[in-house]
């Protein structure tokens, strides 16, 4: 509520409390001068006593409301009587006098406030028979004149009345709805909120995972292989009595060392593979493919198809690593004599093919290698379908091994 709407609620709340004491007033002092009016002293003790009881009677629901602040502006049964006994003081001193139908208008103000439901209508008429008796000259109405100035002036008075009920009636209805609509809005808005900071802590621990994913992917793709690299050269060292055959197996090694290292570092730093730093695509994978033949002693051939591009850094780095995993299987897995990478570029895909002579495997027992803890084929799965691609595996055991990733040609100023 604003600070307006407080100080409308306090301006109503006095008129409310004083505004029957005003009129009480008013019509006291009208009678008062107005005493030629009076018939005798009777009247004046029967005015005044009732004036008396109208004040104690005022004074005594006052401090009702105060006293019961919570259903002060509520209609209730306590709230109906004091209406009911305040009519027929104002209707018997208005019968008296009939300035005091000023103070039988307070039934106008408070209905509302004090008569439940239809029984708010019934009131207000009351009070417009002692307004409208007053205004055709007082009660007793005798004359036809009267009578039909009396009917004229209550349907009037009356029907203005209702007219005013009704229309506040409706307000208080729609402030209702529109303090119910914002509830329900705050509500809303404090759900939204939370499901909000639910995401945000879902999508932290999402971030979390997938990073930790790719640490152990890139890992895997890079610690893992330069180290079974090195483990290679070195049993190669091992058994040979050659001195500059193995001096050529330990360098070997120390590349391979050094080569692991810096991919560690970029994979810490989501870099680019080493492979990439100032080569496309084709060069890289050529270059891959030439070294893990040379390594292996199994014969690698690199084919290009299509116009080559200049592919995005994330896609370049996808199909880099996903071939340097496939080649890392094939030297642990296949016994290949014959190894064929083919790099081909369409019109809105990329698609790499790897192909090998070796002996091949069982696709349904690929589940049970990968919960020993490898990485590969779905590590290569989930790398092309990161980025929107796929990727599919043709074997059975003996015939070798076919493996095709494809996904969209992004270019690098996309």
């Amino acid at each position: 509520m604003t600070v307006a709407d407080t100080q409308i609620e306090r301006r109503l709340e006095q008129l409310h409390i004083w505004g029957p004491y005003a009129l009480l007033g008013v019509s006291a002092v009208l009678t008062f001068v107005s005493a030629d009016l009076m018939d005798g002293p009777a009247e004046w003790y029967t005015a005044g006593s009732l004036v008396a009881a109208a004040v104690v009677l005022q004074t005594w629901w006052h401090g009702t409301r105060y006293r019961r602040a919570d259903r002060g502006r509520s209609p209730s049964r306590a709230g109906t009587a004091y209406y009911a006994v305040r009519w027929a003081i104002a209707f018997v001193l208005t019968w008296i006098n009939p300035f005091f139908a000023f103070y039988a208008a307070t039934g106008y103000m408070d209905a509302d406030e004090l008569i439940p439901g239809r029984w708010r209508r019934l009131g207000l008429f009351a009070s417009a028979v002692i307004v409208a008796g007053a205004q055709v000259g007082g009660l007793p109405v005798t004359s036809t004149a009267q009578w039909l100035g009396f009917a004229g002036l209550l349907v009037v008075n009356f029907g203005l009345q209702a007219f005013v009920a009704h229309i506040t009636e409706q307000e208080e209805q729609r402030s209702r709805e529109r303090a119910s609509t914002i509830e329900a809005l705050q509500q809303a808005l404090d759900e939204n909120a939370a499901l909000h900071a639910q995401l945000l802590v879902q999508a932290r621990e999402a971030g979390v995972a997938d990073e930790r994913r790719r640490l152990a992917a890139e890992i895997h793709d890079t610690l893992a292989q330069g180290l079974t690299g090195i483990i290679a050269q070195l049993q190669v060292v091992a058994n040979t009595p050659d001195e500059s055959q193995a001096r050529e197996h330990v360098h070997r090694a120390m590349d391979l060392a050094r080569h692991s290292l810096g991919e560690a570092r970029r994979s810490v730093h989501n870099l680019a593979p080493v492979a990439l730093d100032g080569a496309g695509l084709p060069e890289a994978l050529k270059q891959t493919v030439a070294e893990w033949g040379e390594r292996t002693g199994v014969r690698a051939e690199f084919t290009l198809t299509g116009t080559a591009e200049q592919l995005h850094d994330e896609v370049s780095a996808t199909l880099l690593r996903i071939a340097q995993e496939a080649l890392s299987n094939a030297a642990r897995h296949a016994h290949a004599t014959r190894l064929g990478v083919t790099l081909s570029f369409l019109t809105d895909e990329v698609i790499l093919d790897i192909r090998d002579d070796g002996r091949g495997f069982d696709p349904l027992a690929l589940p049970a290698r990968t919960r020993a803890g490898g990485f590969g084929l779905d590590g290569m799965r989930a790398r092309a379908e990161r980025i929107a691609g796929s990727l599919t595996v043709e074997t059975e055991p003996g015939h070798g091994t076919a493996l095709s990733a494809r996904v969209p040609l992004v270019r690098h100023d996309q």
